[in-house]
């Protein structure tokens, strides 16, 4: 069965995440985004744990579903934790995702956490816990858990990352890296730039949305065609069956916000080769740059730009439907204009994958607009400009050209009496 899955998302009870991140939402949007797994999220939040007790039921093995629903889309138990610690005489701060195959395991696991640190507090909790020892205690629990570092290069809270990461996978999990079979690449990273690290030809690249809010659900997701269980997703992402898991969803990574270096408070975007020449001193502030995550490969990498390993698992990057729709009439995202444009393509050609992926041009501008048709194709041809995200900002992406999306802008207002 072929289906695409989103790992990593936020409930409800974490920091900065929207109020509407509930279960029953959730699940009505992983529709329109053309999902059909989703993480739970956020597992270890005791309020959060029972909403999932009280409101999904089992399903396939190891995934479940809303209780007394006929619902397709399946949840699956996720939860990221922040791991904050000392270790080689620097604070590390590193962040995992963990995959449980069930309920009973949640518990145990959270029993276990909860000696060590306020689950209540967040639904990503902050443990004084070293990762390689998170590792040991979800892992001995339950064998067939999964332990992911998230956003792998993200400069503040992942396991490269340049203010409190490492550089191998090995100096963070010791003799527990033979366990981790997965790494989430993050916004600001794409496989290919991944592949420059022969010490990561045996893990396996994931990438989900980090999702915060309805909308980012399935920005990035993974596309599988497996059996639909707990197990089968496991196999997959352990390499078992190399064919079972059929590519990724990607940004382009020059759109998330810590692609290049810079500084935010000055204003700075710089490459990593401005930055080597400013000794990665900020020339306006004084002050240490962030080294991005272009930076950080590029210093770690032992391959050139562009290799290509034996069976590596293929990606597509693509722009969010309604950053598409945005640029292609010259409205912004959260504008009443591009939601009634969305609304109405989801209504008639399916859920946003299926259109972002297969739709035909023909089709989209059939239900559309001829702009936001053409700037589909474009995107799947990569045919974008992008202005790198850097510090907490994010990159911002052009289809068209000023002109063109002028001309494009007059071109919709006049179509505007179709709808």
């Amino acid at each position: 069965m072929k289906f695409a899955a989103d790992f990593h998302i936020h409930s409800k009870y974490s920091r900065a995440v929207s109020p509407l991140m509930d279960l029953e939402n959730l699940d009505r949007w992983a529709k329109i985004k053309g999902l059909k797994v989703l993480g739970t999220g956020d597992f270890t939040h005791p309020k959060w744990f029972e909403d999932i007790k009280k409101e999904l039921e089992p399903a396939e093995p190891g995934l479940f579903k809303l209780h007394g629903s006929d619902s397709g889309t399946r949840f699956i138990l996720t939860s990221e934790i922040s791991c904050i610690y000392s270790k080689g005489g620097k604070v590390r701060k590193v962040h995992i995702i963990v995959f449980a195959p069930s309920i009973d395991a949640v518990e145990k696991i959270n029993l276990k956490l909860s000696q060590i640190g306020n689950l209540k507090a967040d639904g990503r909790p902050i443990l004084g816990l070293d990762a390689k020892e998170l590792a040991k205690i979800v892992l001995d629990i339950d064998e067939n858990c999964l332990v992911v570092p998230a956003h792998a290069w993200t400069p503040w809270f992942s396991v490269f990352g340049s203010k409190s990461g490492f550089d191998s996978l090995e100096e963070c999990f010791e003799d527990y890296t033979k366990y981790i079979y997965a790494i989430e690449t993050g916004l600001s990273s794409d496989p290919a730039m991944n592949w420059r690290l022969s010490q990561l030809d045996k893990i396996t690249l994931i990438s989900n949305s980090d999702a915060h809010s309805l909308p980012k659900i399935g920005r990035e997701a993974n596309v599988f065609d497996t059996e639909l269980s707990y197990e089968s997703i496991a196999d997959a992402l352990k390499k078992k069956d190399k064919n079972k898991f059929l590519y990724t969803i990607e940004f382009f990574p020059e759109e998330g916000k810590y692609h290049y270096d810079g500084h935010r408070l000055c204003n700075l975007s710089l490459a990593p080769q401005q930055s080597k020449k400013y000794n990665n001193i900020c020339p306006r502030c004084g002050k240490p740059l962030v080294i991005g995550v272009l930076n950080r490969v590029e210093v770690l990498a032992d391959r050139p730009e562009g290799f290509l390993p034996k069976n590596a698992i293929p990606f597509k990057s693509l722009i969010p439907l309604n950053e598409v729709i945005a640029e292609s009439i010259g409205f912004s995202v959260l504008s009443k204009e591009v939601l009634k444009h969305y609304n109405n393509l989801i209504k008639n050609l399916g859920n946003e994958l299926k259109i972002l992926l297969e739709s035909t041009e023909n089709e989209i501008a059939e239900k559309s607009l001829p702009e936001i048709a053409k700037a589909i194709i474009k995107m799947r041809e990569g045919k974008v400009s992008i202005e790198p995200g850097y510090d907490g900002v994010y990159g911002k992406i052009k289809i068209f050209s000023d002109k063109n999306k002028s001309d494009g802008m007059k071109s919709s207002i006049s179509q505007k009496t179709l709808f």
